[in-house]
């Protein structure tokens, strides 16, 4: 038995064996991360340059590309590296960053997500109370809360993994320090808190799903009640893409960490994570704010003046 602080590296997964798909791998890497630079980026300039943007949606959009952009470049850049290097390695002081910062920000975007379907459900279905219950004050209280409780909750996590004995030496079984693989090195009996504290995060994502799923069940019943077809698509652009991503990303964090060692293996542990680690965060901008038409004025009216000064 040993513990984690008397190793002094770790071995991240190796995505490929052979040259070509190492650097093919780097390559799709680096086209999703750009892509996710380049959509968030978009966004925060906006907003912030934007001030008839400064409302409460697209506040939290704002802070929900901040949490994107957190995650992509909490995971991304290392495996990027190793794929083009031909390495694995990960110093120990490099492992508990990327597992703090890794829970920190996939936390404070489910958090955030969460809040910004509460925005959506009180825009449509309560307008009149809008104003009251989503001013500036109450939006930055709840914003500061989402971030708040990604860090305790983060520090928790981090906390426990780091007490717990290491007894299958140091080699991860993912291209990121990811909770469910660090167990897989643990001893057996020790590590019967971090699972109880995983349970517990479970029932407290699906909870938190389940509000998302009922929020947007009651718009699209408010919505749908306009005598329209513009009000079919405003309800369908509205609410499907929002519960599609979170349905995406609730699933694949649960599952991975939650699924039976028996159905568990590379591959398949390889596809989850990617997909609520590096496509949700790539995906977010292009489904929450991109299709966004006052979004994409302020972006043009930004790129005209920049042009005009040049």
């Amino acid at each position: 038995m040993s513990n984690s602080s008397s190793i002094s590296h770790f071995l991240l997964l190796a995505l490929a064996d052979t040259r070509q798909l190492q650097l093919l791998h780097f390559c799709l890497l680096l086209g999703i991360s750009l892509a996710a630079l380049l959509g968030n980026g978009l966004i925060i300039s906006a907003v912030a340059c934007g001030q008839h943007l400064h409302t409460p949606m697209f506040f939290f959009l704002l802070n929900l590309a901040l949490s994107d952009l957190g995650s992509i470049c909490t995971t991304v850049p290392k495996a990027m590296h190793n794929s083009l290097w031909d390495t694995r390695g990960i110093s120990y002081s490099g492992f508990a960053a990327q597992v703090f910062l890794t829970v920190f920000f996939i936390s404070a975007e489910f958090y955030l997500l969460t809040i910004m379907c509460d925005d959506r459900y009180v825009s449509i279905c309560k307008p009149l109370h809008y104003g009251t219950l989503l001013g500036s004050r109450a939006c930055a209280h709840m914003a500061a809360a989402a971030w708040a409780s990604a860090f305790l909750y983060s520090l928790l996590h981090t906390a426990n993994i780091f007490s717990l004995p290491l007894c299958h030496g140091n080699a991860l079984g993912q291209f990121f320090c990811e909770i469910p693989q660090i167990l897989k090195l643990s001893c057996s009996h020790s590590n019967r808190r971090e699972l109880g504290l995983i349970a517990v995060s479970a029932c407290l994502l699906f909870g938190c799903f389940v509000f998302i799923v009922f929020s947007n069940v009651q718009i699209l019943r408010a919505v749908l009640r306009i005598p329209s077809e513009q009000g079919w698509h405003k309800a369908f652009s509205t609410c499907l893409p929002h519960l599609a991503v979170v349905s995406l990303f609730v699933s694949t964090v649960i599952f991975a960490h939650l699924k039976s060692p028996s159905i568990s293996s590379p591959s398949l542990d390889l596809a989850l994570s990617v997909l609520y680690s590096v496509v949700s965060p790539g995906l977010n901008p292009f489904i929450y704010s991109l299709r966004n038409q006052e979004l994409k004025d302020t972006l043009r009216k930004i790129m005209t003046l920049s042009f005009q000064k040049q």
